[in-house]
């Protein structure tokens, strides 16, 4: 009988897995594979992907399969396991980033048919294309309206039953710790989609750059995972409350900067736009600010929201960014990397893509823009309610957001006064 394993990367989901579902109407056997590699070490977001690896092995068992775990080289285990079951195709989801395509190029040189599947991005990276030429859009507004009028494949339901062969061995998940802020995997995904779809969406496009309000959805984690559909999501969305697809537009701006990667795979090493700009060497002013302490109340905030949730609010993350690299002068790759540690939702295209953005290295319409922190602050938050969260010494101090950051540190013993900008 034939048998297909199906490689899990960042696709840990049974709904709308088009890789999965192709493998289990085949008719034969489908073997489930996901591989722990030490050299790729999940860092902070380790516990939320063993939350999602144990909850897909429970979705899978559910339907009389199960999840097979190893541990090592993706390629070489998956190789070793193709053997083993003597499965005949190796089904995937296709990836972006430059690991995920090495590996991908690796399997296709062993002797196994390797099939690749659309389920990490709404539309596929390379199926839009500018009409005047080029393999990708480098500007967001046109992607946009090609992304809003192109034809999607169908969501596809669950698989009812996965056949997986008897005899194998699972292999244990590590014991582990869920992440304190955020428990992972497709059952918590969907009960959180669900949620938002009933009560967040109405009033996004209003509030959604509210930082005290947090009014987000929250699913940015799931989706770097592929807990949750982004094509399902967008589906959902398009059919609720946001008049204005104020929501479905950043699940555009996720597939703009995934082709985007598919194009330029060195995305998070290379300037995408190259150009002569010289970065400034400061350790100290790189560690003040991963440890949210600049002297900036807003951007001080949303650093140390990122050190307590692995998470930051998305106009907090314009605000951080605009500051280490037009303010500070630093190189665009340190915050990113930064970043990528910490983030649940850290992943290569749209955190890189986000990043060389507001460095102007990116594709940016504007790259000379540059945000005043104390400016977006007050706009954004008005009484300084995430300030007070986040930044505690500031906490009992009145209209924090009308006070110039120097004054602070004369007022408020131990904070610090503000970093020297860069000329």
């Amino acid at each position: 009988m034939d048998t297909a394993i199906v490689l899990f990367t960042r696709d840990l989901r049974v709904h709308d897995h088009p890789a999965l579902s192709a493998a289990c109407e085949r008719g034969g056997r489908v073997v489930p594979l996901f591989v722990l590699d030490p050299e790729v070490p999940a860092g902070h977001r380790t516990g939320f992907l063993l939350d999602c690896l144990a909850d897909l092995r429970e979705s899978l068992r559910s339907r009389h399969g199960d999840l097979l775990v190893r541990r090592g080289d993706v390629v070489a285990e998956t190789m070793r396991l193709a053997r083993e079951v003597e499965a005949d195709a190796i089904y995937a989801s296709a990836d972006v980033s430059e690991l995920g395509r090495s590996r991908e190029r690796r399997l296709a040189g062993e002797r196994v048919d390797v099939r690749l599947f659309p389920g990490l991005t709404v539309v596929p990276p390379g199926a839009l294309t500018p009409s005047g030429g080029g393999d990708h859009y480098r500007v967001f507004t046109p992607y946009w309206r090609a992304w809003s009028r192109s034809r999607r494949r169908a969501v596809l339901p669950a698989p009812a039953r996965v056949p997986v062969p008897s005899g194998l061995v699972a292999g244990d998940l590590p014991d582990h710790s869920s992440h304190p802020a955020l428990e992972g995997g497709e059952s918590a995904a969907r009960a959180r989609m669900n949620r938002w779809m009933t009560r967040g969406l109405d009033g996004y496009a209003d509030g959604h750059d509210d930082l005290a309000g947090d009014r987000t959805s929250r699913l940015s984690p799931y989706l770097r995972f592929g807990c949750v559909s982004p094509l399902e999501l967008a589906d959902h969305a398009e059919a609720g409350a946001d008049e204005e697809h104020t929501f479905v537009r950043q699940l555009c701006w996720r597939d703009f900067f995934h082709q985007v990667a598919w194009a330029f795979p060195r995305i998070n090493r290379d300037d995408y736009r190259p150009g002569s700009r010289r970065w400034r060497d400061d350790a100290h002013a790189v560690s003040a600010w991963k440890e949210g302490m600049t002297g900036v109340p807003i951007v001080d905030a949303g650093m140390r929201q990122l050190l307590a949730e692995g998470w930051m609010h998305n106009r907090a993350r314009m605000i951080v960014a605009d500051y280490l690299v037009n303010h500070l002068g630093v190189d665009w790759r340190a915050g990113a990397a930064h970043f990528f540690d910490l983030l649940l939702d850290g992943d290569v295209a749209n955190n890189s893509g986000n990043w060389q953005w507001m460095a102007g290295t990116g594709n940016s319409t504007r790259p000379g823009r540059v945000l005043n922190p104390v400016r977006q602050a007050r706009r954004f938050d008005p009484g300084a309610a995430y300030i007070r969260r986040y930044v505690p010494e500031l906490a009992g101090l009145p209209a924090i957001d009308a006070r110039e950051p120097w004054r602070l540190s004369k007022e408020v013993p131990g904070y610090p006064a503000p970093l020297t900008p860069v000329e």
